[in-house]
Formats: C-alpha cells, structure tokens, sequence
C-alpha cells in the first residue's frame, strides 16, 4: 500500500463503519499511522478526534472520548513517523511496540492527571519531566 491508498479500516473509520466492540488500541494507532500518511498533523488530529467521539457515541458511550489521549498518542506517532523510515503500517509498528501499549501514556502524564475531566475534553501538556520519562520508558 502506498502512501496516498488507504486501508480498508482506515476508509472503515473515515466513514463511519467500525464496529466498536472491533477497534482495539492497535487500530486506533494504525489509523493515526495512516491519517498522518494523508494529512498534516492538525488535519489528522481532526478527523482522528471526529472518528473517535463518533465512534464512542455509536457504542452508546460518548464520554469515553478522551482530548488528551487522542492528541498525545498522535503527536507520538506523528515524532516516531518523521524520526526514522518505514516500509509500511506493519514496519512501523513492529519498530514501536511500546505505542501497542495503552499505558504508554503514563510515561509522560500522571494517572490522575489522565483521569481528570480536564484532561478528557481538552489537551493537556504533559507534567513528567523529559528525563524521568525516558527512564521510565527504558525501565530504569
């Protein structure tokens, strides 16, 4: 698949069809990959946060929609995109297995922070120092 195809999940999404129960985290971090294939970062993070809340709204739970994650874990993917070369979707994901896990996010947020309100309708900066993210993340 080239850059300017997109997937069946990724048309899937854009229109609408996912079924909720079937989109785990893995889809939601090739469908950022491939959003960000076809879209600067702001455009893609648009049509990212709309297929979200629309997708939550469809499984009968708009509030699970979260701001902070959604923009934190596209803003990762688009840095890890732009920092090296990849074949593909499945390059790119068999080089980043740690955005495969959900909790990545604490690396750099505090749980509560992630829990707050605030931080699931708007984007907040992260609070963990860069350092004390780094370590965490190589398991120091």
């Amino acid at each position: 698949m080239t850059a300017t195809e997109r997937s069946d999940l990724l048309a899937d999404f854009e229109a609408g069809r996912v079924n909720p129960a079937q989109f785990p985290h893995r889809a939601h971090v090739q469908v950022s990959y491939e959003l960000l294939e076809h879209h600067p970062f702001p455009e893609a993070l648009l049509h990212l946060a709309r297929g979200l809340r629309r997708l939550a709204a469809r499984a009968g739970r708009p509030e699970v929609y979260h701001e902070t994650i959604t923009a934190a874990f596209l803003a990762i993917i688009a840095e890890r995109r732009l920092s090296a070369c990849y074949l593909d979707w499945h390059d790119f994901a068999k080089r980043n297995p740690d955005l495969l896990r959900k909790e990545l996010l604490e690396d750099f947020y505090e749980p509560a922070l992630l829990r707050s309100a605030v931080a699931r309708q708007t984007f907040v900066l992260p609070r963990r120092p860069i350092e004390e993210a780094r370590r965490r993340r190589q398991g120091v």
